[in-house]
């Protein structure tokens, strides 16, 4: 989880840490990102890596985090994150096991399915 703060705080100034931060993310995280990216480069028409769907402007921390306590049953955790002001600045932060590192979950939404254009006739 540090490592992913501090990484995130980097990608502004140095976007090749969307590569690092891509790689501490979850399996189904990556393939979310990889379905996204499959997209964008369908319509854009270039290659577009899964880690340029990790938005650096996105990842901005809705408060500074002062203090961390993980949870941890079996190949899954819960980093509990907490601020300044405990009753707001909370956030509980899903990770899981894979292949013997803990990775970051990150809850997105599935990609909705793709328009397409009514057929002539």
């Amino acid at each position: 989880m540090r490592e992913l703060l501090d990484r995130i705080d980097r990608i502004e100034t140095d976007p090749t840490e969307a590569r690092a931060v891509y790689d501490l993310l979850s399996a189904p995280t990556r393939q979310n990102l990889i379905d996204r990216a499959r997209r964008a480069s369908t319509t854009s028409g270039r290659d577009i890596p899964p880690q340029d769907m990790l938005a650096p402007g996105r990842f901005s921390l809705r408060f500074e985090p002062r203090k961390m306590h993980t949870r941890v049953a079996d190949d899954r955790a819960v980093v509990d994150v907490t601020g300044i002001d405990p009753e707001t600045d909370r956030a509980e932060v899903p990770c899981v096991l894979e292949e013997g590192r803990w990775r970051i979950e990150i809850p997105l939404p599935p990609l909705a399915p793709a328009e397409k254009r009514p057929e002539p006739g």
